[in-house]
């Protein structure tokens, strides 16, 4: 399934389907993207990389304290609603290091997960809106950056707290939530101003673009796309992409990749203590290089995929660098080969979804179908990281050899 952005493929979509040279239909594609009545070719990569560092960035760092607080546990415009999420999470997170039982525990959880329903559908759908198809791999692959950093450094900031415990009486487990929790929330109010809402209405935000570049912004998307001004919403005009087999392709894509992930993100330490014989500290800590290996693949995928127009392609590389990896994690007889072993799995899988989002956001066009296809592409990965979180087993270890398999699978 190649990228076709729907009805308005490009030419060099269907030069590529007849075995023409990609890289010369990609640079054509490029230059007529590029050409613009009002701006200059710099002055357009000047406004392009003003809503990088104001967008990308400020849905990165949200999105990295929620996988922060999502992994202690295991912890009106679409702006603001994006910054009253990120409130009621540190909220919620501060309320886990005063809970007295195992139910109000279980409550803050099912509350924190309503929330986090909205997160992450409502980023992936704002930044697509933003960009043009070729654009988008590369802020897709940033905005995970920013998150992979929570994953990689969330348990060494973890082990840190636990040194407050008995402070105040508490113990360290307290603190954890606590704090984070407390910095969840100060990010909140940075977020509230500085979270931009869709791109139409660009110049209504505080301090950003003016009516000229958001005017430019709008330009380019219906060059590329022609969705840049949404549709009014209907039921209807909301819910008929479903009967489109590929959205749901697409949806299934996300379940595979999100399984092994959210099983690797959550049993890495366990499998590094338990498996490889690590102390609790050592493991914590080794969490970490694995995905800085992650971090270079996503970006060399991400820019590869922009610059030659090509997704599926990608994806396929990366599932077998993780493919290579998993027997060597589970089955070679030295630690540092299985460790290394770590490394692949963790880069191959976490470097394919930004490429698969990039893939989702490339194969669908109009703003409700986009906003369908976002909303199914994470909740099918939601559903992934359920299964996922059953699949390495305390009893499997040292070898873990039903989760590898499961994941090989």
């Amino acid at each position: 399934m190649h990228p076709e952005a729907d009805e308005k493929a490009s030419d060099d979509s269907t030069n590529s389907r007849h075995g023409l040279n990609d890289e010369t239909a990609s640079d054509s594609s490029r230059r007529a993207l590029d050409s613009d009545p009002v701006y200059s070719y710099n002055e357009q990569r000047k406004i392009i990389h003003r809503v990088d560092r104001r967008l990308v960035v400020t849905c990165g760092i949200i999105y990295c304290f929620s996988l922060i607080d999502r992994g202690n546990l295991g912890a009106a415009s679409i702006a603001g609603f994006l910054a009253t999420i990120t409130l009621l999470w540190g909220a919620l997170e501060i309320g886990f290091g005063f809970v007295q039982n195992w139910t109000d525990m279980l409550g803050l959880r099912v509350a924190l997960g309503i929330l986090e329903s909205g997160l992450y559908p409502s980023v992936v759908y704002l930044l697509a809106t933003w960009y043009s198809r070729y654009d988008v791999g590369k802020r897709y692959s940033a905005f995970y950056i920013i998150g992979c950093v929570a994953s990689a450094f969330g348990g060494i900031l973890a082990y840190g707290l636990m040194q407050m415990d008995g402070l105040a009486g508490k113990e360290g487990w307290r603190w954890i939530f606590i704090m984070e929790g407390l910095l969840t929330c100060v990010t909140s109010f940075f977020a509230y101003f500085l979270l931009v809402d869709f791109p139409d209405k660009a110049d209504q935000s505080w301090r950003f673009l003016n009516k000229d570049e958001r005017d430019f912004v709008v330009r380019r998307i219906n060059k590329d796309r022609d969705d840049a001004i949404p549709e009014k919403f209907t039921i209807a005009r909301f819910l008929k992409p479903a009967l489109d087999i590929k959205i749901w392709i697409l949806a299934l894509i996300s379940f595979f990749i999100i399984t092994v992930t959210t099983s690797i993100s959550v049993f890495l330490p366990i499998i590094l203590r338990n498996g490889l014989g690590f102390s609790v500290a050592a493991a914590q800590c080794l969490v970490a290089p694995p995905y800085v290996l992650a971090a270079l693949l996503m970006v060399a995928s991400a820019y590869l995929g922009d610059y030659y127009h090509v997704r599926g392609p990608i994806l396929i590389i990366n599932a077998l660098i993780a493919l290579i990896g998993l027997p060597i994690m589970g089955f070679a007889s030295s630690n540092a080969a299985r460790y290394f072993g770590v490394f692949l799995v963790t880069a191959g899988t976490n470097a394919n979804i930004p490429t698969a989002l990039a893939y989702q956001a490339n194969n669908v066009r109009g703003q409700w179908k986009r906003a369908l296809t976002s909303a199914l592409f994470v909740a099918c990965g939601g559903i992934g990281g359920i299964s996922g979180g059953t699949i390495f087993r305390s009893q499997d270890a040292p070898k873990y050899i039903p989760g590898i398999s499961a994941a090989i699978a």
